[in-house]
């Protein structure tokens, strides 16, 4: 199911250098906002989640428990965190952030991105910081509106270093991974992580294949949504039914779906988590993970809120990277001893050449 016109895509391919430039630049002075000069304790950070909700133990969590973690180091007001059950709701639970005073709205989302281009210029005086979109619906290499702030991950990187510990571990030789929704920030996963594959392959003359995912066509398995539903696990028992023996699900709660498949095939699979360390934030789906793919989100948004509310919002779009661990590896957790070493040492100085530029990750935040 294709949902991302190639438009998109390629567009945000174009911003990318702009971008990461951006990021790494040095932090622009504070424009001010409502929160300028007034009081922690009178500052209001508020969010709005995607589909999904504060509990799917992903990025909404994550994005949650950055907030909260500002607010309680501000010592502000407590923070308004509204859910939305459908794209319908978007719109509104902006609203009505705006009209509880909030000073700082995070939106958590790609998929939030237009309606959080609209609350902040029609309310130019408020804060606004998106997670997992750049908000350049123009694709000129900037962010539509100066008081939105980026927060965004080229996960593609550690995917990379999480294909190529897959396919090294595969027994089968086949290793799979499907998304919620064919979107930029869910298909940067499945590339990087064929793209890991395919350097484990040309490294040591393996031929492990990838289902669920066609670099070239830049299209392959979706569920539609982020839910955790029968869909989500039929898709998921479609890729085991391949004879993979790596599973990588992307997109929120949908890994419980890909979970009961695996379960349920009576064979060994190893489940790769995405955004969060799901080892430590579902430990009921604890024995079947090789490993997470992590996004700091709870990191970028808390450095965000605390900025915010000590009057210094900085519109600079943060772009999280292994180099400054904006995105990387969880550990091995109960897998540790059926990684081999030299596997291990691989990955480390995979990870190492990625940083130093001598092998580049393509994706669209790609230099």
């Amino acid at each position: 199911m294709k949902t991302t016109k190639k438009a998109v895509v390629s567009g945000l391919a174009m911003i990318g250098t702009a971008v990461l430039l951006a990021g790494c630049g040095a932090a622009p002075e504070s424009d001010g906002g409502a929160s300028a000069g007034a009081g922690a304790s009178d500052y209001l950070p508020c969010m709005v989640s995607d589909a999904g909700g504060f509990d799917d133990k992903s990025f909404n969590q994550l994005g949650k428990e950055g907030v909260d973690e500002a607010a309680a180091e501000l010592g502000s007001q407590t923070p308004i965190e509204v859910e939305s059950q459908s794209e319908t709701d978007y719109a509104s639970n902006l609203q009505s952030l705006v009209d509880q005073g909030c000073n700082t709205i995070v939106t958590v989302g790609f998929l939030l991105a237009p309606a959080a281009l609209e609350s902040a210029t029609a309310n130019p005086d408020l804060q606004y910081v998106s997670i997992d979109d750049t908000v350049d619906s123009d694709f000129d290499g900037e962010t539509d509106a100066p008081n939105i702030k980026p927060i965004i991950f080229d996960t593609a990187q550690a995917a990379y270093l999480a294909g190529y510990l897959a396919a090294g571990v595969s027994e089968t030789g086949v290793v799979g991974t499907f998304g919620g929704m064919n979107i930029p920030t869910v298909t940067i996963f499945m590339d990087g992580f064929a793209q890991g594959v395919e350097k484990y392959n040309a490294d040591n003359g393996t031929s492990v294949r990838v289902v669920g995912w066609d670099r070239a066509a830049q299209d392959g398995s979706f569920t539609g949504g982020f839910e955790a539903n029968d869909t989500a696990r039929q898709t998921a028992q479609a890729i085991i039914d391949q004879n993979v023996d790596v599973l990588l699900p992307v997109g929120g709660p949908i890994y419980q779906s890909a979970a009961v498949a695996i379960q349920d095939a009576g064979r060994e699979i190893a489940l790769v988590g995405v955004d969060a360390d799901v080892y430590e934030t579902d430990p009921s789906v604890g024995d079947l993970l090789l490993t997470s793919i992590l996004k700091g989100i709870d990191v970028g948004t808390k450095d965000a809120i605390v900025a915010a509310g000590n009057g210094e919002f900085d519109a600079a779009p943060f772009v999280g990277t292994l180099e400054n661990e904006g995105v990387g590896l969880a550990p091995y957790h109960d897998w540790s001893d059926r990684v081999p070493a030299e596997l291990t040492t691989e990955i480390d100085a995979l990870k190492a050449d990625i940083i130093s530029g001598a092998i580049t990750v393509e994706s669209y935040l790609a230099g």
